[in-house]
């Protein structure tokens, strides 16, 4: 009704800004489609009668109705001058006002017959670019050339990773299934996979993301696990301010210098200036130790065990990846307070298992314990450990998550002190042996990374939103309403039952076909598939299909009705143990032992870790790094990313240790240090 009544020149720029901003296939193809009509306008009422009429209809107002969402502001008076000089307000505000009062039942052919020509909005489309800047190129530019070819056949698109990187960025393709394959192209699946699985939506701030219900939920599984275990160790959950203060900023320079070019900082509120800018959190000793410093008189005060969780920012320059590297992301931060180091090192290491236990236990992603090397230590920090994850597809490492011991250098420094209760004379102060722990949102990117296929997703089903999902089949359009009334029944006894015995089951009884519900669910990674029919009903059974079979066929379980819970729930665990083992399986034949540099890097070319002799320094580690990048400039690496390797930890764990020579494997090595131990390095995320 409102586009009926109002022309709308203004309808144009708003419309390009947003595909500008994220293009898509049908966005893109309407852009190419008003290109042809330069120069010519739809007729229209109000044109016929001699008349142009030039009401303007502003964003505020197609918001309102439910038009556009209001996610972008409207252009500025520049930009919008750039669309009035070139006539496009008025080419798309007729062709939107004429579609919207002739109401076709193919909108499509109606706008590519308007123009006088059978133009094809998803064929043009695939003709651009998926950068904004191409969008707005490819608006301008000849529809004919997205047209088909003689013959009535398209001409095909080159194959390669660019074409793919453009289908993820446009948008995934709606239907079973990804577009783009997980072997031919991992990023390109990944952006693709996690949009169609509905984990993620676009956000117009760069680099952030909105986390849709199921990966959220994801996340509550996974915090409300690890909270659970925090506090049977004496941690306290809080909160603490997002906002830094400047004289905290000052008192810890040379910890912040560290996030100083991702560090956000407030200047303004509404159109005045701050007396004192505040940084918004990257992190929070700073914030949280100028507190612990009062509450701290005597040992008896001690120890102070704290987690949030929260979000922070880093204000990310590189490329942004969901979950993997984001602006904002979600977290937990412990910050612990000692009297004594031995108690506070032993936290380190409890809390390192259960980051290893997140990802083992609940996420079946093996890591790596270890110990980071002094090059990748933590900024104030006098060690970090680290679990250390592995993503086969592309070959290359990701930490997973990390527990620091810092000693007394943040006591020292925000005088955490307390009075020796060794020193009789009552004048002595001592200062607190402290720890930082943090996990992240990053949890989920390596879970989708590692256990993905080109169906879409696989959940474990310790951390699955649904770990089953009952769908009813068989009926046909012969079976009666007592036959619909007794398939309903049994499903709903099914579901009582699980739900009763602890199963995350969800029944999907909506009115779409038994395989659209197939494709839907195995996208989303549900674990286990329930079918229940009538002919099942009869023989007291169902049928099981497990979402990690490479065969749909033969991944399929027979359950008994009289154990129905015992069934499922049986499968359930034989998924998660399946699932870890596979993963570790994938990973161990990813990990070398090397003990010369000529093995270093074609090892590391064909996308593996290396466990090296290492000597530590910081010097030779950064040698390591350039060499190795350097030797893979002309030669294929899997994954295809030529970057060099990092040290990714020293393992703990005495299997990753084997026969361990006493000399670095860097032929030029500075420090000329004897080596203890391997050190696992790789290319990492």
């Amino acid at each position: 009704k409102m586009l009926s009544s109002v022309r709308a020149p203004t309808l144009g720029a708003n419309f390009l800004a947003r595909v500008q901003a994220k293009p898509s296939a049908k966005a893109v193809g309407f852009c190419l489609v008003v290109a042809e009509v330069k120069g010519r306008r739809l007729a229209s009422s109000s044109s016929s009668s001699g008349k142009e009429h030039k009401t303007a209809m502003d964003l505020s107002h197609l918001v309102s109705v439910g038009l556009f969402p209001a996610k972008r502001a409207p252009l500025k008076e520049s930009e919008q001058a750039y669309f009035q000089k070139h006539g496009l307000e008025d080419l798309l505000g007729d062709l939107v006002d004429k579609l919207a009062k002739s109401q076709p039942a193919d909108p499509k052919k109606f706008l590519a017959e308007a123009l006088g020509g059978k133009v094809s909005l998803e064929s043009a489309a695939a003709a651009s670019s998926s950068a904004p800047a191409a969008a707005v190129a490819a608006a301008a530019a000849p529809v004919t050339a997205a047209a088909p070819q003689a013959g009535g056949k398209k001409e095909k698109a080159p194959k390669g990773k660019k074409e793919e990187t453009a289908v993820a960025k446009g948008g995934p393709n709606k239907g079973g299934g990804v577009d783009i394959k997980k072997a031919d192209d991992v990023p390109g699946w990944y952006e693709q996979v996690i949009m169609k699985a509905e984990l993620i939506e676009q956000y117009p701030v760069k680099g952030c993301f909105i986390l849709r219900p199921w990966a959220y939920r994801i996340w509550e599984l996974v915090q409300g696990w690890f909270d659970k275990e925090i506090k049977l160790l004496g941690v306290e959950n809080c909160y603490f301010p997002m906002f830094i203060p400047k004289v905290y900023m000052e008192k810890e320079s040379d910890h912040l210098s560290d996030f100083a070019p991702e560090l956000a900082m407030v200047t303004k509120f509404g159109n005045s200036d701050l007396e004192e800018p505040v940084a918004i959190r990257p992190t929070s000793e700073t914030a949280m130790y100028a507190a612990y410093s009062n509450w701290v008189q005597s040992h008896r005060d001690l120890p102070i065990k704290l987690n949030q969780w929260c979000s922070v920012v880093r204000w990310e320059v590189k490329q942004t990846t969901p979950f993997l590297r984001t602006r904002e992301f979600l977290w937990q931060e412990g910050h612990s307070a000692f009297a004594d180091k031995p108690s506070a090192e032993k936290e380190v290491m409890d809390i390192l298992e259960l980051y290893a236990l997140v990802y083992e236990h609940l996420l079946a992603v093996p890591v790596v314990r270890g110990t980071k090397t002094k090059a990748e230590t933590f900024p104030g920090a006098d060690y970090t450990t680290t679990v250390e994850a592995f993503i086969p597809a592309t070959g290359r490492a990701i930490q997973g998550a990390t527990s620091h011991h810092l000693g007394q250098n943040f006591s020292k420094m925000f005088e955490i002190q307390f009075q020796d209760p060794n020193d009789p004379t009552g004048k002595k102060k001592e200062h607190a042996y402290q720890n930082s722990w943090g996990l992240t949102q990053r949890t989920i990117g390596v879970m989708v990374m590692v256990h993905g296929d080109d169906k879409g997703i696989v959940l474990p089903p310790m951390v699955a939103c649904h770990q089953a999902v009952l769908v009813p089949v068989g009926l046909s359009a012969k079976a009666t309403a007592e036959d619909k009334e007794k398939l309903k029944n049994k499903c709903k006894e099914y579901v009582d039952k699980l739900t009763e015995a602890g199963v995350r089951i969800k029944l999907d009884d909506r009115d779409q076909t038994p395989g659209w519900k197939f494709n839907y669910w195995e996208m989303k990674g549900v674990p286990m598939r329930i079918e229940v029919g009538l002919k099942d009903i009869e023989k007291g059974e169902f049928v099981m299909a497990k979402r990690t079979a490479p065969d749909p066929k033969t991944g399929k379980v027979i359950g008994k009705d009289a154990s129905v819970v015992d069934d499922v729930q049986q499968q359930l665990v034989a998924i998660q143990k399946e699932m870890y083992e596979k993963a570790l399986a994938d990973r161990d034949a990813r990990l070398a032992s090397v003990d010369e540099w000529k093995d270093f890097s074609p090892e590391l070319n064909q996308g593996k870790m290396v466990l090296i002799p290492f000597c530590g320094d910081t010097a030779c580690e950064e040698m390591i790094k350039d060499k190795s990048k350097e030797e893979a400039a002309d030669v294929e690496v899997a994954g295809g990313l030529k970057m060099g390797a990092k040290s990714l930890c020293v393992p703990h764990e005495d299997k990753y240790n084997q026969k361990c020579p006493g000399k670095c494997i860097n032929p030029d090595c500075p420090s000329g240090k004897a080596v203890t131990r391997r050190t696992l390095f790789g290319r990492s995320y």
